[in-house]
C-alpha cells in the first residue's frame, strides 16, 4: 500500500477497495499494469495467500489489472497444489521451474559472475569446478554461495586460484 501511495486502511474490504481503485486508475488514466513482485512465496502464511487471491477477484474487461509474480522454491508448487489454494492456483498463467545448471553451464556462469565482481581471470581450477558441480548439483543459489565461500577460503590461504580442496573446505563450513 505504502509503495502505491496508499494509506493504511482500518478494515481489509476498505483495504481492498482502495487497492482496486488504485489499481483501475492506474491502468486506465496513467496506462500502467502494477505488478506485485513476492519473492520467497513459499514462506506466505495460508491467510496471506488468500487475501491475494482477493485482490485478483475482481476482473473488469474481462483481464486481471493486477499482475502478481511469485517467486519460490519448490515448496511453493506444492503449497499451491493443495485443494485449500486451489482458487489462487487457478488464476496464475504461468509457471515456470528453473532446474539447477548444466555441467557445461558452470563455466561460462561462474565467468558472468565474476565479470559481475570486476574481473576476468580465472579463478577455479577445473577439478574445483568438478567439485563445485557435485556440491550443488547446479542449483544457482547454492554456486553463489558455495563459490564466494570457496573464494574466501583460498585468499585466507593465499591461493591464486580456488581448489578442489577449497571447495570441499567450504563445504564442510556450510555443515
Amino acid at each position: 500500500c505504502l509503495g502505491m501511495g496508499l494509506t493504511t486502511e482500518r478494515s481489509l474490504a476498505a483495504l481492498y477497495r482502495s487497492i482496486h481503485m488504485e489499481v483501475n486508475r492506474l491502468c486506465l488514466e496513467s496506462k500502467i499494469r502494477p505488478v506485485l513482485i513476492i519473492d520467497e512465496a513459499q514462506y506466505l502464511r495460508n491467510e496471506v495467500l488468500e487475501n491475494l487471491r482477493l485482490l485478483t477477484n475482481y476482473e473488469m474487461d474481462s483481464q486481471n489489472r493486477l499482475c502478481m509474480i511469485f517467486v519460490g522454491q519448490a515448496e511453493l508448487r506444492r503449497r499451491l497444489s493443495l485443494s485449500v489454494h486451489e482458487p489462487l492456483a487457478q488464476r496464475l498463467v504461468v509457471r515456470y521451474h528453473i532446474s539447477g545448471l548444466a555441467k557445461e553451464e558452470l563455466l561460462p556462469y561462474l565467468k558472468h559472475r565474476l565479470e559481475l565482481a570486476g574481473t576476468q581471470m580465472d579463478l577455479f581450477e577445473q577439478p574445483a569446478l568438478e567439485a563445485l558441480f557435485q556440491a550443488t548439483n547446479g542449483l544457482p543459489r547454492k554456486i553463489n554461495l558455495l563459490a564466494h565461500l570457496s573464494l574466501n577460503v583460498a585468499a585466507l590461504q593465499n591461493a591464486q586460484l580456488v581448489s578442489a580442496e577449497h571447495i570441499l573446505t567450504a563445504v564442510e563450513e556450510t555443515g
